[in-house]
């Protein structure tokens, strides 16, 4: 994954992601902004913790993630996707955290 900034200015961010084939981030949130995405290509997969599925945003989509909301991202295209995002609000830009536990015990959900 690869973050570059258009501009930053003290209570808002904006830039872009491009996310490689088969990329996940770690799971993190970002403190007290709010982020919106649009998607230009390809696929963009959301996690997000406490919901059982993902959403997947493709070409000409919008996604917000609210404030302190713990996500992950990937990819899980074989071609690159490329997104523009926002963020309002001032906060720390991202913070890392462990992975959400499920019902079975595993700190990542999506592993068996």
């Amino acid at each position: 994954m690869h973050r570059s900034r258009a501009f930053e200015l003290p209570m808002l961010w904006a830039g872009q992601v491009e996310t490689e084939p088969g990329a996940v981030s770690g799971w993190h949130h970002h403190d007290r902004n709010e982020s919106s995405l649009y998607v230009v290509r390809g696929i963009l997969r959301l996690e997000f913790e406490g919901y059982e599925g993902y959403l997947d945003a493709g070409p000409g989509d919008f996604v917000h993630v609210p404030a302190w909301t713990v996500h992950r991202e990937s990819n899980p295209s074989s071609e690159p996707s490329l997104a523009v995002i926002a963020r309002v609000g001032g906060g720390i830009p991202t913070v890392n955290v462990d992975g959400p536990t499920d019902r079975h015990g595993r700190d990542d959900p999506t592993q068996t």
